[in-house]
């Protein structure tokens, strides 16, 4: 098995609410592998739990650390990181 971790910077300009952790906690129950998130280094919970993850209280500029073990576990966390710092609450031009 494959382990990977990285570190990220929340970009969504409210934080990891409602919206932004049900995007990203999909995405991570959908790579099929155990994905953990943690904030500072705080203890990790399972990235595939919405509430988990709310619960963590992110903000915006917040960092945390990703890691994945499983197979492809650096492409789930490419594309997990995608969403964590993309800015979901940006107004539609």
């Amino acid at each position: 098995m494959t382990v990977a971790s990285r570190t990220v910077r929340i970009g969504s300009s409210h934080g990891l609410h409602a919206r932004p952790a049900k995007l990203f906690a999909q995405a991570a129950k959908e790579s099929g592998i155990a994905v953990t998130v943690a904030k500072d280094s705080g203890k990790p919970v399972n990235a595939a739990s919405i509430l988990g993850v709310i619960a963590l209280g992110v903000e915006h500029g917040d960092y945390v650390t990703l890691t994945a073990d499983g197979e492809n576990a650096d492409a789930v966390l490419d594309t997990l990181t995608e969403l964590l710092t993309t800015d979901h609450d940006e107004e539609p031009a």
